[in-house]
């Protein structure tokens, strides 16, 4: 008999709606029986973040996955990017996150992996998730699953350090962290144990789902006022910012600027290339150019890939690349099956960072040389003709489509591309001075609002 539920909650990547009327515990029932039926799964473990909706929707997504012959084992309150670790290093052949990473309090979702935290999309089994939880059409198993738990954090924690390459040369550090009343307040002690001379002055890491302090995105510098305000207060050698699901991860420097994943996309990529000479290094077309430079600079090959890690993780594991990065926080890492992790690239800055004599704004002084606009978001009723009208405005430029529209210049460039699931469309400019970043964003933005 086929179920009726609001199947606009099914994105591009994960599952998200709002609790109690898109996202129910009856909606997650059937989500669950459908995701062990749908993909062949037989031995899955989930986790799930702070907010307070999280218990309801563990308890019917594990009746679903039991239901339809899969063991579950809980792994409790968690980070994404531990529920990544913990599908790869346990071997589980599934795994599920309960979080709406960086959405508001009334927001909760699912994040899908199978077998080597490989992500889980629309393309790639979503659909038949979605598919089959709407037609009800589930076969009964020879037998029900069972119910096991298991705690990770330790581990978790020992595992992210294994990417410093010596933890005893990491500097006596003292760094305000960001939890943002999100998932990283738990990990964050779970790793920085393992470096005792680093010290860790900590913001919101009560774990709350309301958000009492502010929004756990990151990405938006009014979310790092308080981290800002903390780093100079307390004289701290830089500060970092997570999301609400903590897979995300942020820098403020020791005079309260604001790096962007750019930057830490090249830091980390010259960390990486230390430990693996002229190994591929991805970014994503919206990194700064200094990103390309920087991997060249260190004897790596830069590889340019689209946004979005479920085009990411494949590529790097196709081309066996050891990290990428984007510029919304998210880095991927080989040793970590290919997966994303804030707290693995905060490590690895201050791995590169320790070698420096001086402090965080002379370590990434040689990647931060461009003026970048940030991501700037319009509604428009129709992407698809504004994309052509930058077209037509720019045509004097390099044009590519690798993902929507670059335009490039020798001194500045433009991308405006499509949001995968609002109607957004997205721009972002880079210049090689402050005024030509400027004229070029303020000459988009009037092609868009036209």
């Amino acid at each position: 008999m086929p179920n009726a539920f609001d199947t606009s909650i099914f994105k591009s990547y994960d599952v998200r709606g709002i609790v109690g009327t898109q996202l129910t515990p009856d909606v997650a029932y059937l989500i669950g029986r459908a995701f062990v039926q749908a993909l062949g799964r037989t031995n899955i473990c989930i986790g799930r973040d702070m907010r307070p909706s999280g218990e309801a929707l563990l308890d019917a997504l594990t009746r679903g996955a039991v239901d339809g012959g899969a063991n579950v084992t809980h792994i409790g309150l968690i980070s994404t990017d531990a529920l990544y670790f913990a599908v790869g290093h346990y071997g589980f052949d599934g795994g599920v996150m309960i979080t709406a990473s960086h959405n508001p309090a009334q927001y909760n979702g699912l994040k899908f992996c199978r077998e080597q935290a490989q992500a889980i999309s629309l393309d790639t089994g979503l659909a038949d998730v979605r598919d089959l939880a709407v037609s009800g059409a589930f076969s009964e198993p020879s037998r029900k699953g069972e119910v096991a738990s298991r705690e990770i954090l330790d581990d978790f924690g020992k595992h992210c350090v294994s990417f410093v390459r010596d933890p005893a040369k990491i500097k006596p550090y003292t760094i305000a962290i960001d939890a943002g009343n999100g998932m990283a307040g738990l990990t964050v002690p779970y790793v920085f144990k393992y470096l005792p001379q680093v010290k860790v002055i900590p913001l919101f890491f009560e774990l709350d789902g309301t958000f009492p302090n502010h929004p756990a995105s990151p990405i938006e510098d009014e979310n790092k006022l308080a981290l800002r305000k903390a780093v100079l207060d307390h004289t701290c050698d830089l500060g970092a910012a997570f999301d609400g699901d903590a897979d995300r991860m942020f820098i403020v420097d020791e005079q309260g600027g604001f790096p962007d994943g750019s930057i830490v996309t090249a830091a980390v990529g010259v960390a990486t290339l230390k430990k693996y000479p002229g190994s591929k290094i991805l970014y994503n077309l919206i990194c700064s150019r200094s990103v390309p430079e920087a991997i060249v600079q260190h004897g790596g090959t830069p590889v340019r890939s689209q946004v979005g890690h479920s085009l990411i993780k494949p590529q790097m594991r196709e081309e066996n690349i050891p990290f990428g990065g984007e510029h919304s926080g998210h880095f991927y890492f080989r040793e970590n099956w290919f997966a994303d992790s804030g707290m693995i690239a905060l490590l690895q800055c201050l791995d590169l960072f320790s070698e420096i004599d001086g402090p965080v704004t002379q370590a990434i002084a040689p990647y931060n040389t461009r003026f970048r606009s940030g991501e700037i978001n319009t509604t428009v009723a129709d992407a698809d003709q504004k994309m052509h009208h930058i077209e037509e405005r720019f045509k004097d430029g390099k044009i590519d489509h690798l993902d929507g529209v670059t335009v490039e210049y020798p001194d500045w460039w433009l991308n405006v591309r499509k949001s995968n699931t609002e109607p957004l469309l997205r721009l972002n400019v880079e210049g090689d001075t402050r005024a030509l970043m400027e004229k070029g964003r303020d000459e988009a933005l009037a092609v868009i609002s036209a």
